[in-house]
């Protein structure tokens, strides 16, 4: 009975695994004659004998299966991350195999830079990730794929890729290659068999290489910069910390962490790096209006005020400095109503009411006479100027000059 029944199973296993064999090859035939929906429906049965196979047998399914899902450049990004999974998972070297992952990895590639180029951020973003899965010696393609995301506005994707990129230590340091085009004698950036190649052929000279710049800097610096817009302050600032060990004279790093810490209520802390910032950048007009808003956010008029004063120094035709510099005057101005209004109906009140108004009055001047400054250089000023300038003569009861300032809106 023994010898019988050790027989009965030998017989079933050697059925079983001539079936999974004319499967597999079912599989291969509907793969060669580009039948994917047979082929998918032959996968779907076969995937349950996956236990049974032996390793050849595996690898020429994985094979099959991963053509199958890729289809030849038709499928979707999802069925080719399905057949780059199928094909990590061949255990035995194969020129198939390599030639597969060329012809997905070139595909993905003309696809990847097609949706950057007509600004389809989030499918470029997709497809630069399914490039590095198929190909993870190229960690370029995650940080392509965290630049598309940035670009898609999708925070939490750029920030996904920027952590595995800074998992992997990735620096983007490479060797450039490049030679001087005789035709408009402008430089270019070759492959260099393609440059040695065009510099034999005379079309090129002076050829040479480079080091290309670090991106771990930008990289720290960009996790940062998201974490910080989450409202995760403590991840923020732990990157911050990381990411001025790489970009010490980045500036704008500096005033992240400020707004972090003016957020976080630190407002000793806030004002120290904001002074840093300026220290850095004395001449820069980008960061002393930045510095100018983030005052004014936080309601230090005098601060801000002498921030925008700044950049106009620096930068005449700045109207949003001029705009905000106005603003100043009038919100000190309109705070003044406040204690106007607070006042009795004494002699002494009265008084100080006169003050205050005359005050009142002497702020919203500066305000005006700050947009008429800004309107000699830049007569064409935006339409922001002009309305801001008749509101103020308005406040002040100067109604021909309102409407001579209204005048020139949307001309």
């Amino acid at each position: 009975m023994k010898k019988q029944l050790i027989l009965a199973i030998a017989l079933l296993v050697t059925v079983f695994s001539f079936a999974q064999k004319k499967e597999v090859k079912a599989l291969e035939k509907a793969v060669n004659k580009n039948n994917y929906a047979e082929a998918k429906s032959l996968i779907t049965q076969l995937e349950p004998m996956l236990g049974s196979m032996d390793d050849k047998l595996k690898d020429k399914y994985y094979l099959a299966a991963a053509n199958a899902y890729f289809a030849n450049g038709t499928s979707s990004a999802e069925d080719v991350l399905k057949a780059t999974t199928l094909l990590d998972k061949v255990t035995e070297d194969n020129s198939d195999v390599t030639v597969l992952r060329q012809d997905i990895e070139n595909d993905l590639l003309t696809k990847a830079n097609g949706f950057f180029t007509t600004k389809e951020f989030g499918k470029a973003a997709v497809a630069f990730e399914n490039l590095y899965n198929v190909n993870k010696e190229e960690q370029a393609y995650l940080y392509y794929a965290a630049s598309s995301a940035i670009n898609n506005q999708d925070m939490d994707g750029a920030l996904k890729y920027y952590l595995q990129l800074n998992e992997l230590g990735y620096t983007g340091v490479g060797t450039e290659y490049f030679a001087t085009n005789k035709a408009n004698g402008e430089e270019e950036i070759l492959e260099k068999n393609a440059r040695d190649n065009y510099v034999k052929l005379g079309t090129h000279e002076n050829p040479g290489e480079r080091q290309t710049e670090s991106r771990a800097g930008e990289i720290t610096k960009n996790i940062a910069l998201i974490y910080a817009n989450k409202g995760e302050n403590d991840k923020a600032l732990e990157a911050i910390a990381t990411a001025k060990k790489n970009n010490p004279e980045d500036v704008n790093l500096i005033i992240s962490e400020a707004n972090i810490y003016n957020k976080m209520g630190d407002t000793a802390k806030f004002q120290e790096l904001l002074q840093e910032a300026a220290l850095k950048v004395p001449n820069d007009p980008t960061i002393h209006y930045n510095i100018g808003v983030v005052y004014m956010n936080s309601n230090e008029i005098a601060k801000a005020r002498k921030s925008f004063e700044k950049v106009l120094e620096l930068d005449p035709t700045n109207s949003d400095a001029a705009l905000n510099l106005s603003t100043s005057y009038i919100t000190e101005g309109n705070a003044l109503i406040e204690q106007m209004n607070s006042l009795g109906t004494s002699k002494a009140d009265n008084l100080k009411y006169d003050q205050l108004k005359n005050q009142k009055g002497q702020l919203f001047n500066d305000g005006a006479n700050t947009l008429l400054n800004y309107i000699k250089i830049d007569p064409k000023a935006p339409d922001s100027i002009y309305e801001q300038l008749s509101n103020i003569y308005n406040a002040l009861g100067e109604t021909e000059k309102a409407k001579e300032a209204k005048s020139h809106i949307n001309k």
